[in-house]
C-alpha cells in the first residue's frame, strides 16, 4: 500500500510511500481525508503521526504535475483533494504532528502547515514552486509557519526554507539527524499519547478557535486563483517545460 495507516501505543502513524518522490495524483488527493479521519477519530489513538517511509527520497513532492500536465480538466479533483487533505488536518481531533524529511514541497507545504508540530530531519527543506510550475496556493499554510515577509519571498521566488532557517524562526519544533528522524518524532509523539485523550480532544478544539484567521478559508481563496492560473497558457508551458526537461520555463 503507498499509503498505510497504524496504530500502535496510542500513535496512529500514516505514512507514504508514492515512488519516486511522494507526488500524489488527484485520486491519491482524494483519499488522504478518509484516512487521516480514521486516524484521528480512532479511540485507541492519542496521537496522529505523519511521515514518509524512511528510504523515500523526500516527505512529500506535492502534487503529480505529469498529471496535471496530460489532464488538466482534473484541477478540480486535485483543488478539492487538497483542501479536504489540509482540512482534515486541521480539524483532527486530535493532535496531528509532522515528521518531514528531504523535500517538503507544495502539497506537503499544506500538510505541514495543517498540523500541529513540525520535526525535521537537518536534511529537510521546505519550498512552494508554483510560481514556476504554472499554479497558485500553499501560502496560507505556510503563513500559519512563517512570518508574512518571508511566506512571500518564499512565493516569489519559489525557493528553498532550510530547516535550520525554518527552526530559527518557529515553524519547527526540533531538527534532528536524518537517522535519528522517525526515533524522534515517536519519542515527541509518545509524550502527547501518555496524556488524556479527552484533555487533548478538548485542547485541540480550543487552539484552533484561538487562531486569529481562517486557514481553510484562506486556502479556498488561494485555490480560486490556482484555477485562473491553470487556464492562462503560461500555465501549461510551465508545466510543459517542468515535465519534459525538469527545468523553469522562461518568460
Amino acid at each position: 500500500m503507498p499509503i498505510t495507516l497504524t496504530v500502535k501505543d496510542c500513535i496512529a502513524e500514516i505514512v507514504f510511500d508514492v515512488p519516486p518522490v511522494n507526488a500524489f495524483d488527484s485520486e491519491t488527493w482524494m483519499s488522504l481525508p478518509a484516512i487521516i479521519k480514521e486516524a484521528a477519530s480512532n479511540p485507541e489513538a492519542n496521537v496522529v503521526l505523519i511521515r514518509a517511509a524512511e528510504e523515500s527520497r523526500g516527505f512529500c513532492g506535492g502534487v503529480d504535475i505529469k498529471e496535471m500536465q496530460a489532464h488538466p480538466e482534473r484541477i478540480t479533483v486535485l483543488n478539492r483533494g487538497n483542501y479536504l487533505t489540509f482540512k482534515a488536518i486541521r480539524d483532527a481531533e486530535i493532535p496531528v504532528v509532522v515528521a518531514a524529511h528531504k523535500f517538503v514541497i507544495g502539497g506537503g507545504i499544506g500538510i505541514c502547515g495543517a498540523s500541529d508540530t513540525i520535526i525535521a530531519a537537518d536534511d529537510a527543506y521546505f519550498s512552494l514552486p508554483e510560481v514556476d510550475r504554472g499554479a497558485m496556493g500553499g501560502a496560507s499554510h505556510l503563513s500559519r509557519m512563517l512570518p508574512l515577509h518571508k511566506v512571500r519571498a518564499a512565493f516569489f521566488t519559489g525557493g528553498n526554507i532550510p530547516a535550520a532557517e525554518a527552526y530559527r524562526l518557529g515553524a519547527v519544533e526540533k531538527v534532528v539527524p536524518r537517522a535519528d528522524l522517525v526515533a524522534e518524532a515517536h519519542a515527541f509523539c509518545a509524550v502527547i499519547a501518555s496524556k488524556s485523550r479527552k484533555a487533548l480532544v478538548i485542547a485541540k478544539e480550543a487552539l484552533n478557535g484561538l487562531e486569529p484567521r481562517d486557514v481553510d478559508r484562506g486556502y479556498r481563496w488561494e485555490q480560486g486563483f490556482t484555477l485562473e492560473m491553470y487556464m492562462h497558457e503560461d500555465s501549461q508551458k510551465a508545466r510543459d517545460a517542468f515535465v519534459e526537461t525538469g527545468t523553469v520555463a522562461k518568460f
